[in-house]
């Protein structure tokens, strides 16, 4: 799958946003859709996608997040985007990017992911 790093969690209050950043090496993100996943506390094997992005800019979302989170890329940069926006505390999760047609299983190595704490 190539390389990919995630960063730009944070803490922040509810109703603030976040911008986090996927850099991936350029075989991959030429390659491949992108998905956004996140991981909650306490589910430590389930990895629920919660936006997607395909080579040619097509969008996919969560109905959780449909209106709040917009997922973006730049493929001169190698880089896809999640902006976090109207952020509640049940969107606090460690937040992966990966391949959302063949993602890792559960219990494989995601990554070290980005942290977002959303506070009440």
């Amino acid at each position: 799958q190539g390389q990919l790093v995630e960063s730009g969690g944070g803490l922040v209050q509810a109703g603030g946003s976040l911008r986090l950043s996927c850099a991936a090496s350029r075989s991959t993100l030429v390659l491949k859709a992108i998905g956004w996943f996140r991981q909650a506390p306490g589910n430590q094997y389930e990895h629920d996608l919660v936006a997607s992005i395909t080579r040619d800019g097509r969008t996919h979302y969560a109905d959780s997040v449909k209106g709040r989170f917009t997922v973006s890329r730049d493929n001169a940069k190698n880089m896809v985007y999640l902006q976090m926006n109207s952020l509640k505390p049940e969107d606090t999760a460690v937040y992966y990017c990966n391949d959302p047609d063949d993602p890792p299983g559960p219990r494989d190595y995601w990554g070290q992911g980005t942290q977002v704490t959303v506070s009440s």
